[in-house]
């Protein structure tokens, strides 16, 4: 736990420098009073924390200040950690490769630019990691880089089952025959990279929908799950795609992407708080490591202190 809370800690440098350590630097010899929550409500609301978190934080660190429960800045600085935490492990079931039949069909979605096909690479790696047969499906069939960006992905990691299709072919079609060929091949989990997509555009849900439907004539929809890449950076954006895709595929879990070159980390809480979606894992760089499993007491830390 240390050595990876310490490289999430150098990772979320520039989320805590901007705004959450500001905090800390803020409560430093004051006394607890309305005018400095007043202070801390401020900066949660610049840190993206969203409207519905804020407020269940400070109507929580105001509570313990009126019954004298909190009186320096540390006594603060426990509060938030813990509130924070709290909000992020809400409704959170944990990732268990081991769990039911085989295979699990991770349906990977998101817009353009998260980051999706190099997060698929780094879920193949974490999964071969951890001993198990896994299979990745380029359904992106209308970029064809994409393709080539996903293969070079796979074969970095040794054992990796790899499928795709030819340039243009149906995405849907592409997704059967991935779950087909899983089935067979005794493939543990299956990782099915879709095109990114404006959560604007109605009928490229629509192709989303699809995807799934046809999985589902493969195998039970218990071992389907939809899991979407956020784009750390977008800020308070994210609310609104996360809805859509919800709306459209469901939504089983979130991986959150470049929060190493963000100052917008914060969205995880609102998106926690408002949608009750929890995070799975984080993209913290760009190596293939640099995926790790979400904990939300390493986080809540690793926001406030260097």
């Amino acid at each position: 736990m240390i050595n990876s809370l310490r490289k999430l800690k150098d990772r979320l440098t520039r989320t805590r420098d901007t705004v959450f350590g500001k905090i800390e630097k803020l409560i430093s010899g004051r006394k607890i009073d309305d005018d400095l929550i007043d202070e801390i409500e401020e900066l949660l609301l610049k840190a993206d924390v969203g409207l519905s978190a804020t407020e269940r934080i400070i109507e929580n660190l105001r509570e313990k200040a009126d019954e004298n429960k909190i009186s320096d800045a540390e006594d603060v600085l426990a509060l938030l950690k813990k509130e924070i935490a709290a909000i992020l492990e809400k409704n959170r079931k944990g990732i268990n490769p081991d769990a039911g039949p085989k295979p699990q069909a991770w349906i990977i979605a998101g817009v353009n630019g998260a980051g999706k096909t190099t997060t698929v690479g780094k879920l193949a790696h974490y999964f071969r990691g951890q001993g198990k047969e896994v299979m990745v499906a380029a359904c992106d069939t209308f970029r064809a880089a994409a393709v080539e960006q996903l293969e070079i992905w796979a074969e970095r990691t040794s054992g990796v089952h790899f499928l795709k299709a030819q340039s243009g072919a149906d995405p849907a079609a592409t997704a059967y025959d991935a779950v087909t060929s899983a089935v067979a091949k005794g493939v543990d989990i299956l990782l099915i990279d879709t095109a990114g997509r404006l959560h604007t555009k109605t009928n490229l849900m629509k192709e989303l929908e699809k995807i799934r439907r046809v999985t589902e004539k493969v195998i039970p929809r218990e071992q389907i799950y939809s899991r979407l890449i956020i784009d750390g950076t977008t800020g308070q954006n994210a609310l609104s795609q996360v809805k859509v895709f919800i709306e459209a595929v469901g939504c089983d879990g979130l991986i959150v992407t470049k929060l190493d070159g963000t100052a917008k980390g914060g969205v995880m809480i609102a998106i926690a708080e408002e949608l009750s979606v929890p995070v799975d894992f984080i993209g913290i760089g760009e190596q293939k490591e640099d995926l790790a499993k979400f904990n939300s007491d390493e986080y809540a830390e690793a926001l406030f202190n260097a």
